[in-house]
């Protein structure tokens, strides 16, 4: 089990930053050692949160950074997504070096164990993007390098560039689009697949946004009208849930472990009890039989409203 460290940095309303740094503390604590962060989430506060912990204990953690998403006024080209705020990215081979330069000084750390392009550049092919990053991973300032949201067409001629460690993609019992046609071929390529979302944004260990700062104010599927639908068609994972004497957090996570081998969740929390029983859910021995269930009566496709990047894992 990872940690999604985006949750630090205001995206789910304000929290301090000895509060934020204690969650870091206790996730690396509690074993999960692959720590997520980008560029992006604070335009580098996020960054610079998790290095001032990864720095005191370098051989506990693994970490990840992204990279490609740009502010709107940037340049960049938009990328299509179904909440609210425009998205942007810019991943021209010139910017890769400067923009891992940059994150290994608001990290603090000489190197990046895993470097993600955030978001393919719809303006680029992408073997011209991993192209300028396996140059940084040559010059030695990233051990391995990754995509994010992409599709598995993306992900095989990527991986025909440069090999690719891991994708990073929204995967849950409420979002299974990556079943169908990235999860097959990341298992053929012997690819690692970085779950975010696993939890489905909070919703499937019962959160909703309770604050209007929280980003899934401006998701579909948070939208009182869907959510209300959402909660009745998820309704029955309380149920499984109980009958195995474990939390619906602990069960999805189990969920996707028992999926896939090459699964890695990293979920967010701002809260030391929840990072306690996300990391009691990689020890859960989920039944074959519990697996087929929740296969069935939580099928690709329920959940009402799109997800953030519609139907299609991402742009090509």
């Amino acid at each position: 089990m990872g940690y999604g460290a985006m949750v630090l940095t205001g995206l789910y309303g304000r929290i301090g930053r000895d509060e934020a740094t204690a969650v870091l503390h206790h996730a690396l604590d509690r074993g999960c050692a692959l720590i997520d962060t980008a560029a992006s989430y604070g335009d580098g506060a996020n960054e610079r949160l998790v290095g001032d912990v990864v720095r005191q204990r370098r051989a506990d953690a693994v970490v990840a950074t992204k990279w490609g998403i740009v502010p709107a006024d940037a340049g960049g080209r938009r990328v299509p997504v179904t909440y609210e705020h425009a998205m942007h990215v810019d991943a021209r081979p010139e910017r890769a070096g400067p923009a891992l330069d940059r994150s290994l000084t608001d990290l603090g750390l000489d190197v990046v164990d895993l470097w993600f392009l955030h978001v393919p550049d719809p303006g680029l092919p992408v073997e011209d993007t991993v192209g300028a990053m396996a140059e940084q991973r040559t010059a030695g300032k990233a051990r391995h390098l990754g995509l994010s949201n992409v599709t598995g067409d993306t992900l095989r001629r990527a991986h025909a560039e440069h090999p690719i460690a891991a994708v990073q993609v929204e995967w849950s019992l409420w979002s299974r689009g990556v079943e169908a046609e990235l999860l097959p071929v990341a298992e053929e390529l012997g690819v690692g697949v970085v779950v975010w979302g696993p939890l489905g944004s909070g919703f499937l260990a019962g959160g909703a946004p309770e604050s209007p700062r929280d980003f899934r104010t401006r998701q579909p599927r948070f939208a009182p009208d869907h959510l209300e639908v959402n909660r009745d068609r998820f309704a029955g994972l309380a149920e499984v849930a109980a009958g195995l004497g474990i939390t619906t957090a602990q069960l999805a996570l189990a969920w996707l472990l028992h999926r896939s081998p090459l699964a890695v969740p990293i979920p967010g929390t701002r809260s030391p009890a929840r990072v306690d029983d996300n990391a009691t859910a990689a020890l859960v021995e989920l039944p074959t039989d519990v697996g087929a269930e929740l296969d069935t009566r939580f099928p690709p496709g329920l959940a009402a409203g799109p997800s953030i990047f519609g139907d299609a894992a991402a742009p090509r």
